[in-house]
């Protein structure tokens, strides 16, 4: 049995699922690597100059995760009409162009919040399936953690979802304000259609059907952000 196995046994449990799942294992570190790089931006323990730098690596990375993780959903690419409106229903679809939007332009907080949390959750995720096939009993404190952030999962995600509606506004205010380009609320909003329309994450649609549910949960995390 997994639990009872020893310690030498377990660990090549872990890395023989890691080799069974590449493409998983992969998007797991470019996930970690995302967590990284926003953490370093939204605390600019090295510096601001070096905040930014780790703004675009966040992106980037990110970029590439939803690459990988669009070639896994559709791994037979097609130049075809069919194929790109097909690929435009994916989440990961999604999110490769939102990386695009950001990545170039001027860094804004708002912006690394979807990026660092999804990551955050996936990989939070996949990790919960290393532990697993390391043992059922192995680090407790690391699977606690995991286990309270899975619990708050719908609120994250309805956080995430008002994060993306009020970054429309703050692409327009960028425009005005000379920080951000011509093009970017068009494709901005491009980008909201396309998550309203999500099938598998339906809280942007949720949350633009009943915006008052931003208010509390924005409280919530300005309040928590307060008590750190």
């Amino acid at each position: 049995m997994a639990d009872t196995a020893p310690n030498g046994p377990q660990g090549a449990g872990a890395v023989q699922f890691m080799m069974t799942n590449k493409l998983d294992t992969a998007m797991w570190f470019s996930r970690l690597f995302t967590v990284y790089c926003s953490a370093l931006f939204v605390l600019p323990l090295l510096g601001l100059h070096e905040a930014a730098s780790f703004y675009q690596r966040a992106l980037l990375a990110n970029a590439l995760t939803s690459a990988l993780r669009l070639h896994q959903r559709l791994p037979h690419f097609q130049l075809s009409r069919a194929f790109l409106a097909q690929a435009l229903l994916e989440d990961s679809c999604h999110y490769l162009l939102y990386s695009l939007i950001f990545v170039n332009s001027y860094p804004v907080t708002m912006s690394i919040f979807p990026v660092l949390l999804f990551s955050l959750l996936h990989a939070a995720t996949y990790t919960k399936k290393v532990l697993d096939a390391k043992g059922s009993n192995s680090l407790p404190l690391l699977r606690s953690v995991l286990d309270k952030l899975s619990a708050n999962q719908q609120n994250i995600l309805k956080f995430i979802a008002c994060n993306e509606i009020f970054l429309m506004p703050a692409t327009v205010f960028m425009l005005f304000s000379g920080q951000g380009s011509l093009l970017q609320p068009f494709i901005y909003y491009r980008f909201l259609t396309l998550r309203y329309s999500s099938r598998r994450n339906p809280y942007c649609r949720k949350v633009k059907r009943s915006e008052f549910e931003c208010q509390p949960i924005v409280c919530q995390v300005c309040d928590f952000r307060q008590v750190i």
